[in-house]
């Protein structure tokens, strides 16, 4: 029988209680329930709402069932709902009497309130720790392959050559703010709801802050209403996570076009690629193409949330059951990307000759000859015509913008110089770009050293 059902004559439906039970996904909470009941029962004793032996009674019974449910050999029922009827169930059953004193002054409204916002420090905490596990690797990767160039893209056009160095470090800068994005999410989460009771506190003379000092949050909730009922920190995760998935798709889909036959930009190592089942001579960039599929899956997550919250009305209602999965699934995609793309990254091999091959189209420095006609005191519209004509007249007359004789380039730009000449190097274009934040050799080191520093 329900731990609730004194006000009942018979008990739920058994297609009910399959219906309504949540245990068979939030037993993952069981930890963080049993975390927030220890500390329960410490402020009850310390309030004397309950003795000092009824405490420490209770205290053993939840590190024996911990260790039950650790070992494998506790068991989960429907008809029990959820993990906190299931812990509470269990105490009194190993307990007796002073099990059922636990669940004074406490609701499972702000109870899972507590017990979500447990979780998700660790995980905010654990996911930070494996991007910076990524970060590293770009960085790695970034380091052996300082000298390499290969031409950046707009609109999937060739457009200027930039280091592979400072493609990858432009990823190790999204995730950064990925992190700091998900620290901001810990703050705001960082609050102690639980005392919130149902929707309206308790009568008994509870101690919510010393609860919270147990628990080691900075605060308490303000508002019990909003407390039992606030899920704003969950979609904010979920909206983290999802904005992380979109940097990762991106970053599979550089990746994806580079390994290609058209592209040859890079090797991906044979232990993070498949076969076809019908083409022997396929490698195909499954890891990445995975990874950015998943991303699906966490913006299905967000949505998925957003749309169970909208118009709900205050304060807890039973809808709120359907935060955990999709909060759970996102978690366990985004470790599951994390566990593979690291080491993925540190296996790329990169194929120079082909990368410098690309970058060195003559056309991916029409900008640096507009910005030499700068120099030389032409206004910038100006020279970009000047150029643009430059181009066409190349393509007009099959040459190539490096092979152009002085003659050939004066009769279309009277105001260029014999520099203007040099400026088809790739090497030469890139490091001229010596700016903050630019892609010369220089720059780009210094962004490596900087990196190291903030992840070393």
């Amino acid at each position: 029988m329900a731990l609730w059902s004194g006000r009942f004559e018979q008990n739920p439906d058994k297609a009910v209680a399959d219906y309504s039970q949540s245990i068979s996904f939030d037993h993952k909470l069981y930890k963080y329930d049993i975390e927030g009941s220890i500390a329960h029962a410490k402020m009850l004793s310390h309030q004397k709402i309950i003795s000092k032996a009824q405490c420490d009674n209770i205290i053993s019974g939840l590190a024996k069932i911990a260790k039950s449910i650790d070992s494998g050999n506790f068991e989960f029922r429907t008809d029990l709902e959820d993990i906190h009827m299931h812990i509470e169930s269990a105490l009194i059953v190993e307990i007796g009497d002073d099990g059922a004193r636990l669940h004074t002054a406490r609701s499972r409204n702000d109870q899972i309130a507590l017990d979500i916002r447990l979780y998700l420090r660790d995980n905010i905490k654990l996911i930070i720790d494996k991007i910076t596990f990524l970060q590293k690797a770009l960085l790695e990767t970034s380091k052996a392959n300082l000298k390499i160039i290969i031409p950046g893209y707009t609109h999937m056009q060739r457009a200027q050559p930039v280091l592979f160095a400072h493609h990858l470090l432009a990823y190790i800068e999204m995730f950064s703010r990925d992190k700091s994005r998900l620290r901001d999410c810990f703050r705001r989460l960082n609050v102690m709801p639980l005392g919130s009771g149902a929707l309206a506190g308790t009568t008994l003379p509870i101690n919510r802050e010393y609860t919270a000092e147990l628990l080691d949050f900075p605060e308490v909730s303000r508002n019990s209403m909003d407390a039992v009922s606030d899920r704003d920190f969950a979609c904010e995760f979920l909206s983290n996570l999802a904005i992380f998935g979109m940097h990762i798709s991106r970053l599979s889909e550089d990746i994806i076009l580079w390994s290609t036959s058209e592209f040859k930009f890079i090797e991906i190592s044979d232990d993070f690629c498949t076969g076809s089942s019908l083409m022997p001579q396929k490698k195909n960039p499954d890891i990445a193409e995975l990874s950015r599929g998943k991303t699906g899956r966490l913006y299905g997550n967000m949505i998925s949330l957003f749309t169970v919250l909208k118009g709900l009305p205050l304060s807890y209602n039973r809808d709120l059951q359907e935060d955990k999965e999709p909060i759970f699934d996102a978690i366990e995609t985004v470790l599951k990307i994390l566990s593979v793309y690291p080491p993925m990254i540190m296996k790329i091999k990169v194929n120079p000759g082909k990368a410098l091959e690309a970058a060195s189209d003559p056309t991916l420095m029409a900008t640096d000859l507009a910005e030499r006609l700068v120099q030389l005191g032409l206004p910038f519209r100006t020279s970009h015509h000047r150029v643009g004509e430059l181009v066409k007249f190349c393509n007009d007359n099959n040459i190539s913008m490096n092979k152009l004789s002085f003659e050939q380039l004066k009769s279309v730009i009277p105001e260029a110089d014999t520099e203007c000449l040099n400026l088809f190097s790739p090497e030469s274009s890139i490091n001229k770009r010596n700016l903050t934040g630019g892609t010369s050799f220089h720059q780009v080191g210094l962004q490596i050293n900087f990196w190291e520093s903030q992840i070393s």
